[in-house]
């Protein structure tokens, strides 16, 4: 069972679930006070009994990408309903992997301000629309990357006062070979990682040489990555440098966090 210690000792109080990846049944085993629900496509997203569970059990965060049916401020938004009143909202311009040719040419801008009108809450996903979100106000959700605590130090030394999230997949082993395993390929798809590295390279355990230590490298900051100790330490570091709150996607499933 899931107590909750390694969580604790390692700073993690948030937990962002993939029902695709997770069995979201048994989140309440969890020892943590919030969940954020990943969207990955309509035929993934839990029943509104099984999300009514979650909003009972914790402080329930759910992605929901503005262009996709379902939930688009500015056409069809059905699948809002579904969602309970304790749920708050994340708002996303969306993973293209999850939306189809006619979702992704839909403008975001005008939707992230009308969904912002309708739920004046809700955090919103600054991942490739970084100037659009912070017009768009709300918590601020940053995806962890090579220079995220200078980022939010900035913004709070430019006088930005709201709530900043970051989303940080986590992998909870000093091992390499595991880590890669686990979030080679994740990493290797951040802009400046593939450009560094050679062409047609693994991703995984079975990469060597160069193309290995970039992707270590690359795993140490894009990534929670190592023993209780070192995740903690970077934790501190970006709730020092002015994060509100660190969301942990359990990169090798939820099982390294049971005791």
């Amino acid at each position: 069972m899931l107590t909750g210690d390694t969580l604790a000792r390692a700073g993690i109080d948030a937990i962002a679930l993939k029902p695709a990846e997770h069995d979201v049944s048994t989140a309440g085993e969890l020892g943590v006070g919030t969940i954020v629900l990943d969207y990955e496509g309509r035929e993934h997203l839990p029943a509104p009994e099984a999300l009514a569970t979650l909003a009972d059990a914790y402080e329930l965060f759910v992605t929901t990408p503005v262009r996709a049916d379902g939930f688009d401020p500015l056409g069809d938004d059905g699948l809002v309903s579904s969602l309970p009143d304790a749920a708050t909202r994340v708002l996303v311009a969306g993973n293209p992997a999850y939306l189809d040719t006619h979702e992704t040419d839909r403008a975001i801008a005008p939707r992230l301000r009308a969904a912002r009108e309708a739920a004046p809450d809700a955090w919103v996903g600054t991942e490739g629309i970084e100037r659009i979100a912070l017009a768009a106000g709300g918590t601020q959700f940053e995806l962890l990357g090579r220079g995220t605590e200078r980022e939010i130090e900035a913004l709070r030394g430019a006088g930005f006062d709201g709530s900043i999230a970051v989303y940080a997949p986590t992998v909870l082993t000093d091992d390499p070979d595991e880590t890669l395993n686990a979030i080679g390929g994740y990493v290797a798809r951040r802009g400046a990682v593939k450009r560094a590295l050679p062409e047609g390279s693994p991703t995984d355990a079975a990469v060597g040489g160069r193309a290995r230590e970039i992707l270590l490298r690359a795993a140490a900051d894009y990534a929670l990555v190592g023993d209780v100790g070192t995740v903690r330490e970077r934790i501190d570091a970006l709730e020092a440098a002015g994060a509100d709150h660190v969301v942990s996607y359990p990169a090798r499933g939820l099982s390294p966090f049971r005791d």
